[in-house]
């Protein structure tokens, strides 16, 4: 079986296609096939279009509603917990990635060829200044945090459920489920796709969860900013010493009758930058440490219904046994 997940939040005009063309992917997939819809606490009527529609669906599938919004990553948390299928694969409710991905997923797992199958783009169809910056946030990412990622960064995945089994089992809070993969290990595969354009709504992924996924990307997974703000903090003090000595030497010899009022508030000024940057770097390590210290789950489930599908049970019955939704 290939369990789909797919987080929901915000996606009420996605949903009619969304559903429209997971019913024609259902016709074509060879396998068994189900959905887990993951409701993510979306404002919207999300959740009532998929309690409306799904009884009637022709596929077997979840839904999932979390207690409120705990984000995209505790939401695909939570469907590949509730998913039941052999291979486990993400997809996102735009449909900006292709279903047809999920095949070739399907394919290089169950073939033994890996255990964890990322999609990476070959090319997108973004607005030009949201292309150019995850470009150098990937660029910079592969640099200094995960060399093995691909340039283009990774939106998709899928794995075998002993991956899904390993990854659930991790405890941290405010992460990056593809950093999380990499660092599981396991036999990776690549599959390249073409971002498509976005069709429906606006994207809930704002500038500010951009940021956020940024922070949590890197912090969860280097000490590189620790390193910098010790690189940063030695220059420094020899810099300082170093001019210390020039003054001193300068003063002794007269040069300096008054010192300088500008060149004072300026040392202030770049010393106290660097001293509350420095600060909130190691603030946001407390932070992390402190969330994760915790022990609070990531998500919260409020309700949980499984349907059969509509023509898995017209099937059934047909052969006299009980169907239904569950």
């Amino acid at each position: 079986m290939l369990s789909i997940v797919i987080p929901i939040y915000k996606s009420e005009e996605n949903l009619p296609r969304l559903l429209r063309e997971l019913e024609a992917y259902g016709r074509t997939f060879a396998g068994e096939l189900e959905v887990v819809f993951v409701v993510d606490g979306s404002p919207d009527r999300s959740l009532a279009t998929l309690k409306e529609a799904l009884p009637r669906f022709s596929l077997t599938t979840q839904l999932v509603e979390l207690s409120r919004n705990f984000g995209a990553f505790s939401a695909i948390g939570a469907g590949l917990r509730y998913g039941r299928g052999e291979v486990l694969g993400v997809l996102a409710a735009d449909l900006q990635e292709p279903l047809e991905l999920m095949t070739e997923f399907h394919r290089v797992l169950t073939s033994g060829q890996a255990d964890v199958a990322f999609g990476y783009r070959a090319s997108r169809a973004d607005p030009w200044l949201s292309q150019v910056a995850s470009e150098w946030f990937w660029r910079l990412y592969r640099r200094f945090v995960l060399p093995g990622i691909p340039k283009g960064g990774i939106d998709v995945f899928a794995c075998t459920r002993q991956v899904r089994d390993e990854l659930v089992k991790l405890p941290e809070v405010q992460t990056n489920l593809i950093a999380l993969l990499f660092w599981l290990g396991f036999r990776r595969a690549f599959v390249p796709y073409q971002r498509r354009e976005r069709r429906e709504g606006r994207s809930a992924w704002t500038f500010r969860k951009k940021m956020r996924y940024a922070v949590d990307s890197i912090f969860n997974f280097t000490d590189l900013p620790l390193k910098a703000l010790l690189g940063i903090g030695a220059t420094a003090c020899i810099l300082a010493i170093v001019a210390a000595v020039v003054v001193l030497v300068a003063w002794l010899q007269g040069k300096i009758p008054v010192l300088g009022y500008t060149p004072l508030m300026l040392v202030i000024a770049f010393f106290g930058g660097v001293f509350a940057f420095s600060l909130g770097v190691v603030g946001q390590y407390i932070w992390l440490s402190l969330q994760n210290a915790r022990r609070r789950p990531g998500f919260v489930v409020r309700t949980e219904q499984a349907f059969r599908g509509s023509e898995q049970t017209s099937a059934e019955e047909r052969a006299g046994s009980p169907g239904g939704n569950t």
